[in-house]
């Protein structure tokens, strides 16, 4: 007789919980440091984002540290995000669900080979918060999250053969070789189905102009601090350097009625910024490493802007890694109704970046949860 409980008992949603805080509280680091460029292993203690002092293993505890705490550095006294606190409960109550729906839904004679297919979806999971925090915090997604996602989708696959097409979960009893080519349709489907739309739409919205009757002030304002990016002024609007610059062929064209480069005057007119240097009227070019200083006076620029980044390509192939083709589409329209009801609620003017990551890993997790049920019940409709 075993002292363990079955892997179908709900004893074991508090083992998910308690191991869901601590990835949660390592995705805390990789959301901070990431984005930064800093190693998630050096150093290897966590660090006051204020401070920068050395945060000791009694005061890392997940959940209950940021509430003994009150949400404060012991030794600065400075203010701890909520959202450190937030991203941990949040895994923590992802993994339970993954484990309810993946070892609940395979019955008790399949749950020995189910529960392995656990491991890839909590990873995924994990990746989906961290990249969601990340995109709404920087507009970036890490290529590293999604590039091991997609990974971890064609395993869950040979684990699951059904993952990649629950709708026909209960009709079909597929083998790894069935799993794995849905995963792989999928994750192309996924990939270059949005790497098309963003291709079209940079054709179609890929610039807008800013024009002025009389000449305004313009500048490149270096950043302040280690999370702040370069911006480009003028008049009274601003972008950050990261929304400029998405491919090789982007650039920034102000057609100037004055402009200095380090203090020095140049000549006026048509001033192309690429993201690794500026050209003159006059044909000179300048590497963005020896420009100190840029600004002039100008009536009109032409300014690149991106409907959809390429992370949230990348991001798609990782959904249809693990759902299929189906559920790419599925995301991906559950995802822009929720970006379309934020904007609205949010009041997000028109042309204004919304991050749109987070929505389509909500679009994922909403299939993953329970969507695919929509999907069959709309295919039986369809006979």
């Amino acid at each position: 007789m075993t002292v363990f409980p079955t892997l179908d008992h709900p004893a074991w949603w508090l083992a998910a919980f308690i191991i869901g805080i601590c990835v949660g509280s390592f995705l805390n680091v990789v959301i901070y440091r990431m984005p930064l460029g800093i190693s998630v292993n050096e150093p290897k203690r966590s660090f006051c984002p204020g401070c920068k002092s050395a945060i000791p293993m009694s005061r890392n505890i997940p959940l209950i540290s940021w509430l003994a705490l009150r949400g404060r550095c012991p030794d600065c006294k400075g203010r701890i995000s909520f959202r450190y606190f937030a991203v941990e409960l949040l895994t923590g109550l992802l993994f339970c669900a993954v484990w309810w729906v993946v070892v609940g839904r395979a019955g008790a004679e399949r749950v020995e080979m189910a529960h392995a297919v656990v491991f890839p979806l909590w990873f995924l999971v994990s990746a989906l918060v961290a990249l969601s925090f990340i995109d709404a915090e920087h507009l970036i997604i890490p290529l590293e999250l999604t590039i091991s996602s997609t990974v971890a989708g064609v395993l869950a696959a040979l684990l699951m053969p059904e993952l990649p097409d629950l709708v026909a979960w209960s009709s079909i009893d597929p083998g790894w070789k069935d799993g794995l080519k849905s995963s792989i349709l999928g994750g192309v489907i996924g990939y270059f189905g949005l790497w098309a739309v963003v291709l079209l739409g940079k054709l179609a919205f890929g610039k807008t102009e800013w024009k002025h009757e009389d000449a305004v002030a313009w500048r490149l304002e270096e950043p302040k601090g280690e999370e702040e990016p370069i911006r480009f002024h003028m008049g009274s609007e601003t972008v950050d350097w990261w929304d400029l610059f998405f491919r090789k062929s982007d650039k920034l064209v102000i057609e100037c009625d004055t402009v200095r480069i380090n203090g020095d005057e140049a000549v006026p007119g048509e001033v192309v910024i690429r993201e690794d240097g500026v050209t003159f009227a006059d044909g000179r070019h300048v590497i963005l490493e020896e420009v100190k200083s840029l600004e002039g006076t100008a009536k009109r620029a032409v300014v690149p802007r991106e409907a959809m980044g390429m992370g949230d390509v990348h991001l798609m192939g990782v959904i249809g890694a693990f759902f299929g083709w189906f559920g790419v589409f599925f995301a991906l329209l559950a995802g822009s109704l929720l970006a379309i009801a934020a904007a609205v609620l949010g009041r997000v003017g028109f042309g204004m970046r919304l991050p749109f990551g987070p929505f389509l890993a909500m679009g994922a997790l909403c299939w993953l949860f329970g969507g695919w049920k929509i999907a069959e019940w709309y295919l039986a409709s369809l006979r």
